[in-house]
């Protein structure tokens, strides 16, 4: 079993940090990094993303490519949301992020991902390798944007609803699975300049 956790303090309230975080998506398309690759898509949602919503991960770890469905397992508001897969490669495959207040507008955010490879030895092989390095590397570049872009800009559009979230992951796939955020900010251009013309 290798068990990875990551922390990092964020210069934003707790409700915006768990909000952000409470839709994996959002963090998966910050998982882009030397050969880690991470997309997210939202199966079936309950409960405002809470318990027993699932979700299928596909992910790139320098060319090996795998998928795995999981299910949110639990959502304390600004305190824990934890998922486990319920289909996939690995034997086990548990990640949970946990939010503490350090301020107003200071949360600590740590990240721990708990999982066991298949393939016995072979796999305790392939993980040490290449795998564990790969997760970890991407599990903190991710948590580091993050940071950077909740605490760059004050208004994130983390607050979406379901019919919107829909279409706007049909956009997603129209432009080759690109991040959420590049999907939104084509929006926005085609908006200014739709704008722009009947201003004119």
């Amino acid at each position: 079993m290798t068990l990875i956790q990551k922390s990092i303090d964020i210069k934003a309230p707790i409700g915006t940090v768990f909000t952000y975080f409470a839709r994996p998506e959002h963090v998966s398309d910050q998982m882009s990094d030397k050969g880690v690759g991470m997309t997210v898509v939202p199966m079936d949602i309950k409960d405002g993303m809470g318990v027993g919503t699932t979700f299928r991960v596909i992910a790139d770890f320098n060319g090996k490519r795998l998928e795995w469905d999981c299910e949110t397992t639990e959502f304390d508001r600004e305190e824990r949301i934890s998922a486990k897969m319920i289909d996939g490669p690995f034997k086990k495959w548990q990640i949970t992020n946990e939010f503490k207040a350090l301020g107003d507008n200071l949360t600590r955010v740590t990240m721990t991902v708990d999982y066991e490879m298949p393939y016995g030895l072979l796999g305790g092989i392939v993980n040490k390798i290449k795998f564990a390095k790969s997760a970890e590397r991407g599990m903190g570049t991710a948590l580091y944007k993050v940071r950077g872009l909740l605490e760059g800009n004050g208004s994130i559009p983390v607050y979406i609803t379901l019919d919107a979230y829909q279409k706007l992951l049909a956009e997603k796939k129209k432009m080759n699975n690109v991040p959420v955020s590049t999907v939104l900010t084509a929006i926005l251009e085609k908006y200014s300049q739709l704008e722009a013309k009947v201003q004119n």
